[in-house]
């Protein structure tokens, strides 16, 4: 079985086995947690022991499994739509092939829309018989609570030190320990990090000697808050890093104005404003010496 190893959640896999084994799991559960920690690996691995053969995992492992549905947001979507969840209730529906367990992993929940998350708390609420739901959810997202409220939630976090074993293995290298210090902190994810990594290796950036700033000055010049996915996803967090060198190690910057460009990159999201003049703003204001 050749696989990433789960690392940091073993527990919480030993304890789904046996409530499963026990006939004791929750029906409908929430793994909560930031994204790129393991979630849906720690869902993926409780699967392959619950369909405990050869065929079996292939067929989980390439989300072809007749008692395994695999609901997330489509990448050309903003949201999760209504006809996602219209599949939920034609596999709950269907006939079985055999008496085992139905699993429905929802990943990306946070993405459900008004109709969808409506449509979807109707299957929550009375699941058929031996339906499990297994909801994962980015804990930095907004997730209602009338979905929550449905679920038994396990919170799910990451140390530090496994987060730097699931990086070095990802790489095969100490490749952790080269990354520049400024780019990382305590709230940094195996995910962020491997995203990271490949993206400064796709446009040759060098992982040890370039800054947070040579980076933002690299993604603005480039624009790649346009059209680079990684950068689009995690714009925040690269911020946070750059006020974070600037405010607590070289003194350079204030707490206003760090909530100052907080506030405005968020009305940028919020509605769906110039983004590229935001990002000028920046580099003269912040990036320029």
């Amino acid at each position: 079985m050749s696989e990433y190893k789960l690392i940091g959640h073993e527990s919480y896999l030993e304890k789904f086995v046996t409530l499963y084994e026990n006939n004791e799991l929750p029906n409908k559960i929430l793994l909560s947690g930031k994204k790129g920690i393991g979630k849906s690996l720690l869902a993926k691995k409780f699967l392959y022991k619950v369909f405990n053969s050869d065929n079996d995992y292939e067929l989980i492992k390439n989300k072809s499994h007749p008692n395994v549905l695999n609901i997330k947001k489509n990448n050309d979507k903003k949201n999760i739509e209504i006809d996602q969840i219209r599949e939920i209730i034609k596999f709950i529906n269907q006939s079985s092939f055999n008496n085992k367990s139905r699993f429905i992993i929802f990943d990306d929940v946070e993405f459900l829309n008004i109709n969808s998350s409506n449509a979807l708390l109707k299957n929550l609420e009375e699941p058929n018989e031996n339906v499990f739901f297994i909801l994962i959810f980015n804990s930095e997202k907004f997730l209602i609570d009338t979905i929550k409220s449905r679920c038994i939630e396990f919170k799910l976090n990451i140390s530090n030190e496994n987060t730097k074993i699931i990086v070095n293995n990802y790489f095969n290298e100490n490749i952790y320990n080269q990354i520049n210090s400024n780019l990382i902190n305590y709230y940094s994810t195996p995910y962020f990090l491997i995203s990271l990594v490949n993206y400064m290796n796709e446009y040759e950036l060098s992982v040890s000697e370039t800054t947070v700033d040579d980076l933002l000055v690299n993604l603005i010049n480039n624009k790649h808050y346009l059209k680079q996915e990684f950068i689009r996803n995690n714009i925040n967090m690269i911020i946070e890093l750059f006020f974070y060198k600037h405010i607590n190690t070289t003194k350079k910057l204030s707490y206003n104005v760090k909530e100052y460009y907080y506030s405005k990159l968020s009305n940028v999201k919020k509605f769906n404003l110039d983004y590229e003049t935001f990002f000028l703003e920046f580099k003269d204001k912040l990036l320029s010496e």
